[in-house]
C-alpha cells in the first residue's frame, strides 16, 4: 500500500548524514537554483534559445540522488533533472556547455536539446524528447545489473506527465514481475506542460499504482529534502539487497513555466504559483540549518554570493569555448562519417541498413539464415529436427 513520510529536517544524524553532508546538499541546491536563474537570463538576452528550469524541484532531487553511489549506480534523468545531475558529478560549466550547444558539451557534443543529459563517465544515460522513454531504459538496465551480478541499482526519474505514457506501464510492470534493482521517481508538480492531475488519473496519488505493479508506492514531500533522503536511501538499500523495486512520489511544484517556450499563465493562476513559493525548499533548508545553528543569514547570503561568482564565471566559460566543427554533425551517424578529430569514446552501431534478402523458398539453392549457402533441407535432405 501507499505510505507517507514525513519528518522533520533535524533528523540528518539518525539517517547517517553529517553536518557537512547537509551544507553540501544545501550548496548542491542553491547551485542547482542559481544556474536556472542564468539559463533564464541568457534565454531572454537570445544567447539560450531553449532552457528547461529547475526552479522548485530541488528538494526532491537531491535528497533522492544524494543515496546513489557516484560511478556505480545507474542515472536515469528527465529534462528538468538538473540538480540530480549535478549530485552525479556533472558541474555548472558542464550545464551552460550543453545550454550553448558547445562541441565539449559532455552530454551530446553540441547535437542534443539543452538538458538531455548524458555521460558515459558519470553514468548517466542520455534521454530523448518524447516523454518517458527512458522508463523502459531503465528497466533494461536493471535487469541486466542482476543478471550480470552487479552491486548497482538503477534510479529513474520522471513527471507526473510520465506516468500516462505507455512505456511507464511496460518499464514498472517489468521490474515488478523480476523484482529489479531499480527505483522510480516521480516528481509530481501537478502539470503535464498544461494539463492538470485531475486530468491524467483517476487516483489522488501516483504512489497508489504501486501496489498493481507488485511493490511499496510512497508518497512524500518534495520540498522536504531530508525527508526524499530517507525514502530514497531505504529504496536504494532494498533495491541493492534483491527485494526489488519501488515507486516514490515527490509532491513538488515548478515555479516558472514548463520551458522557455511556455506560457504558464493560461493554465494556472499567480497565487497558486506564489504560493507554492511559500514553500520553496531552498528556504526551508536553510531554516532548517539555521536551526540547527549550521548556517545564519550572513552565511546564508555569503553562500549565495560565492556560488554566483562560480556560476558566472563558468558562464563566460562556457560562452566563449569552441563550437562544434559543421562537419562533426553527422559523427555517429553513418559508419564513413568520421575523419580527423573524431572522438575515440563514443561508438557507432554500424552503417546504413541494408534490405534482408527474401527467404529462400522449397528446393531453393538461395543463401541460408547466415547467408552463407544453401539453407536446411535446399538440397533435399531435410535440415536438423
Amino acid at each position: 500500500m501507499a505510505t507517507e513520510v514525513q519528518h522533520p529536517g533535524t533528523r540528518h544524524g539518525s539517517l547517517g548524514l553529517t553536518d557537512d553532508d547537509l551544507l553540501a546538499m544545501y550548496r548542491t541546491m542553491v547551485t542547482a537554483r542559481l544556474c536556472d536563474e542564468a539559463q533564464f537570463r541568457l534565454n531572454r538576452q537570445g544567447k539560450a534559445p531553449f532552457v528547461v528550469p529547475v526552479s522548485g524541484h530541488e528538494g526532491c532531487q537531491i535528497g533522492t540522488a544524494w543515496p546513489m553511489r557516484r560511478g556505480q549506480d545507474v542515472f536515469l534523468p528527465y529534462y528538468r533533472d538538473m540538480a540530480v545531475c549535478l549530485v552525479a558529478g556533472m558541474t555548472p560549466y558542464d550545464v551552460f556547455l550543453g545550454v550553448f550547444g558547445k562541441a565539449d558539451d559532455p552530454s551530446s557534443g553540441g547535437r542534443q536539446m539543452p538538458a538531455h543529459w548524458g555521460s558515459r563517465r558519470l553514468n548517466i544515460i542520455s534521454g530523448s524528447s518524447p516523454i518517458a522513454t527512458q522508463i523502459p531504459h531503465a528497466a533494461g538496465i536493471a535487469y541486466a545489473m542482476r543478471y550480470r551480478g552487479e552491486d548497482a541499482v538503477a534510479a529513474c526519474w520522471f513527471d507526473d506527465g510520465g506516468t500516462s505514457e505507455g512505456d511507464w506501464h511496460e518499464g514498472l510492470n517489468f521490474s515488478g514481475i523480476h523484482k529489479l534493482p531499480v527505483i522510480w521517481i516521480c516528481e509530481n508538480n501537478r502539470y503535464a506542460i498544461s494539463v492538470p492531475l485531475s486530468k491524467q488519473m483517476g487516483v489522488d496519488s501516483v504512489a497508489e499504482r504501486a501496489p498493481a505493479y507488485g511493490f511499496e508506492g510512497v508518497s512524500v514531500d518534495g520540498n522536504d529534502v531530508l525527508a526524499c533522503y530517507e525514502t530514497m536511501a531505504r529504496a536504494v538499500d532494498r533495491a541493492r539487497s534483491g527485494g526489488g523495486p519501488t515507486l516514490i512520489e515527490c509532491n513538488t511544484y515548478r515555479f516558472h513555466p514548463h520551458t522557455s517556450d511556455d506560457d504558464d499563465r493560461t493554465y494556472r493562476s499567480r497565487e497558486e504559483v506564489e504560493a507554492a513559493k511559500a514553500k520553496d525548499p531552498i528556504v526551508l533548508f536553510g531554516n532548517d540549518l539555521q536551526e540547527l545553528g549550521l548556517l545564519d543569514a550572513d552565511a546564508i547570503e555569503q553562500v549565495r554570493t560565492e556560488i554566483k561568482a562560480g556560476v558566472d564565471a563558468d558562464v563566460e566559460r562556457a560562452w566563449n569555448a569552441s563550437d562544434p566543427e559543421p562537419e562533426s554533425a553527422t559523427w555517429h551517424l553513418f559508419a564513413d562519417s568520421g575523419g580527423a578529430g573524431r572522438p575515440a569514446d563514443l561508438e557507432t552501431t554500424g552503417g546504413e541498413a541494408v534490405p534482408a534478402e527474401p527467404p529462400a523458398g522449397p528446393g531453393s539453392d538461395g543463401p541460408g539464415p547466415d547467408g552463407a549457402g544453401p539453407g536446411p533441407g535446399s538440397d533435399g535432405s531435410g535440415g536438423e529436427a
